[in-house]
């Protein structure tokens, strides 16, 4: 675990990322050619099966570099934690996932879980799907290969039905067989061209379509006996940390700098009450990583020795998640709150910081209610939801 060559890789673009991030604002989108080398460092298969070509990595190494992204640009970190969607071909057979690979072997995939499309049988002898659908927020689609959005299997005029559940699947189809709806106007986030997507009437053979919640990968490897959410806490606990870190850091060297009009020392950094303010929100983020990597890293150790990871140790993965995502959000307000006006400015990191962080963590994964179900686990409770 921890620092590696993709690692390695991703420090080395950061400068950049943090350079143009206003660029990227400005394009609504993620800049080409940094997208193009991510795309060479392997940046978009950290979780891709090794099998396929990717780097099939452990959750610390997925986590920092996700982190060591955000850091840079929170815009730069999702729209690649977003393009990671790569991983989930692993719920594929590996026969259909080479088809995908063999497409291009550097693709990106970028899709939205939320069921609201639909998939209706051809009726055809191919057995294939027709797909309708529109998704929002679809991170990253400007450069994606593959889409992989949510549907539901429809039986005539009503969902199919899967024991006591809707038949909610994955549906894996060439870009190019979607549209893209320039929608992407929005307060954070604005570097991920996070735009609507929409298909129309698209054939997707029922072998590109999985149901990663429901059902085990085909591929086997530690990272893929961790669940499916555990698995997604990786990147969302990620995010949040990486922007957070950069916010700390941005505050500190201002604090060193800004002359004070009013109030004891000559500079910001002089006044015990702004050392007092700091170094809560330092130990905020700080406590809040060293969870996340602890409760990662319990649940990957019990993949890599075979045992089955636990309720509780789900649980454990996402508390740590949503702590983190709490956390980061409480340190980056305290220290935006102290920086003055001018931190109002596009020109500035802190400003971006907390934008970015409002919007990502709007993600449903970060819901309110995933505190529930973080409680009912420790009440030895039926959690309630397939989501964990």
């Amino acid at each position: 675990m921890g620092t590696n060559h993709l690692l390695d890789a991703a420090r080395k673009l950061a400068p950049e990322l943090s350079e143009r991030a206003l660029e990227a604002e400005q394009q609504r989108t993620l800049p080409i050619d940094l997208v193009d080398r991510a795309r060479g460092a392997g940046l978009f298969h950290l979780a891709m099966p090794a099998a396929l070509g990717g780097h099939e990595s452990d959750p610390i190494t997925i986590f920092e570099v996700i982190e060591e992204l955000s850091r840079a640009d929170g815009s730069a970190g999702w729209t690649v934690f977003i393009g990671n969607s790569t991983a989930f071909v692993a719920w594929l057979e590996p026969e259909v996932a080479k088809e995908i690979v063999a497409s291009r072997p550097d693709f990106i995939t970028t899709g939205v879980f939320a069921p609201t499309g639909t998939a209706r049988p051809s009726g055809d002898s191919d057995g294939a799907y027709v797909v309708d659908g529109r998704w929002t927020f679809n991170s990253g689609c400007p450069h994606a290969d593959w889409f992989m959005n949510g549907v539901v299997v429809m039986d005539g005029d009503a969902p199919r039905m899967v024991g006591d559940r809707p038949d909610w699947r994955f549906a894996f189809y060439p870009a190019s067989d979607g549209e893209i709806i320039d929608t992407w106007h929005v307060a954070g986030l604005r570097g991920t061209g996070s735009h609507d997507t929409t298909a129309a009437g698209v054939r997707v053979p029922i072998e590109r379509t999985i149901a990663p919640f429901f059902e085990p990968a085909k591929f086997d490897g530690p990272l893929y006996r961790v669940p499916f959410a555990s698995m997604l806490t990786t990147f969302l606990a990620a995010f949040p940390l990486g922007v957070a870190r950069r916010a700390l850091d941005e505050f500190a060297a201002l604090s060193l700098t800004k002359a004070r009009i009013a109030g004891p020392g000559a500079v910001m950094a002089e006044d015990e009450a702004v050392q007092v303010e700091l170094a809560r929100a330092e130990a905020t983020v700080r406590s809040a990583r060293a969870y996340v990597i602890d409760a990662l890293g319990d649940a990957y150790d019990t993949a890599v020795a075979g045992g089955e990871v636990s309720m509780q140790q789900r649980a454990a993965t996402l508390m740590a998640t949503m702590h983190a995502a709490r956390s980061a959000r409480t340190a980056t307000d305290s220290v935006f709150a102290m920086s003055g006006g001018g931190a109002l400015y596009d020109s500035s990191p802190l400003q971006r910081c907390m934008r970015d962080l409002v919007a990502g963590t709007q993600h449903l994964f970060y819901n309110i209610n995933r505190w529930k179900t973080i409680a009912r686990v420790q009440l030895g409770m039926d959690p309630a939801t397939f989501m964990i």
